[in-house]
């Protein structure tokens, strides 16, 4: 289980000249970057900086009011993920194209307006698009909408109180996941959700799951046991859905959200929200002090989660590309 307490202040690893220029020289030789040095130092303090001043917006959040969070949250992700991209992207940013946020909503919402079905819509240029790419090797389509209820889905912890809203219906199985013996077990059950024989599924995990490098399946009572090189890992575990609590998951739908980074959801959903409570005071305030749908519990969850879960991805991240070394 995930201890949060303050997962921002997670962070202080990092703060530290030499230890951002130590992280950040060990990305660059690995990119064969000739200028890996220079970059790197060069860069550590804009890392810093990127660091706290994301750790601010979080800490500030926290404290307050529900009608602002979403702005603060939001900035406060930016922050963090320009920090992310300093790791992969030497020469962020290199342009001001990268500067947009890379998405765009309807600036007014139509009579009848239902949160869950409002979209986002992808940008050529931006943020979004930017560290989709170069921070986990998602190519966003020009043009492309996300649907606000399918990217709440995207997150596990929420999957239980869509559970309540839709007649029981299950949007993700626990699977059993044992460290130490770097196995993966499923319930056979998924075989149903997914319409496949075991033979299919087997070829379908080792297909979307390439990153796991998988030694070895089998079947087992009631649960299909997936073998691999080293544990699940909380980001970058697709088609695998980590819950806060320590836990994976896979999903019972195989729709194409799914198979996306869940920081994609979070980042598209804050977006959203953020411009809502900027650009649409008067639906923001309604809604927040009339409960009039299930939306409303389902962002006031959502974004109690996200001040605690994008820290922890986002380090997890950046802990991940860390391995203390001796001076260079």
């Amino acid at each position: 289980m995930f201890d949060y307490g303050n997962m921002s202040n997670k962070f202080i690893v990092f703060h530290s000249a030499d230890i951002a220029q130590q992280l950040l020289y060990q990305c660059y030789v690995k990119q064969e970057r000739e200028d890996a040095v220079q970059k790197s130092y060069t860069n550590c303090y804009p890392f810093l900086y990127y660091l706290e001043h994301g750790q601010n917006f979080y800490a500030t959040a926290r404290h307050a009011p529900l009608s602002i969070k979403p702005v603060l949250l939001f900035y406060g992700m930016v922050q963090l993920l320009k920090a992310c991209l300093l790791t992969v992207d030497a020469d962020y940013p290199e342009s001001t194209s990268v500067l947009a946020h890379g998405v765009s909503t309807r600036k007014r919402k139509k009579q009848g307006y239902e949160f869950l079905d409002d979209e986002v819509k992808v940008q050529k240029n931006g943020l979004f698009t930017h560290f989709s790419e170069k921070m986990f090797h998602v190519k966003q389509l020009t043009g492309e909408k996300f649907r606000m209820g399918t990217l709440l889905q995207r997150i596990c912890e929420l999957h239980e109180m869509f559970s309540l809203f839709s007649n029981n219906k299950i949007l993700s199985l626990k699977v059993i996941h044992n460290h130490s013996s770097h196995s993966i077990a499923i319930p056979k059950e998924i075989l149903d959700y997914y319409h496949m024989t075991l033979n299919r599924f087997i070829y379908y995990i080792e297909e979307e799951s390439h990153f796991l490098n998988i030694t070895f399946a089998k079947e087992e009572e009631s649960f299909i046991h997936f073998y691999i090189e080293s544990p699940l890992q909380p980001i970058g575990c697709e088609p695998f859905l980590f819950h806060s609590n320590g836990t994976y998951h896979i999903p019972t739908k195989r729709e194409k959200i799914f198979m996306f980074p869940e920081i994609i959801a979070h980042y598209l959903l804050l977006y959203n929200l953020s411009m809502i409570s900027r650009y649409e005071t008067e639906w923001w305030s309604e809604l927040l002090h009339s409960y009039p749908s299930k939306a409303y519990i389902l962002i006031v969850h959502f974004l109690s989660l996200t001040a605690e879960k994008v820290p922890l991805l986002l380090y997890q991240y950046l802990i991940q590309k860390f391995h203390p070394l001796n001076s260079h």
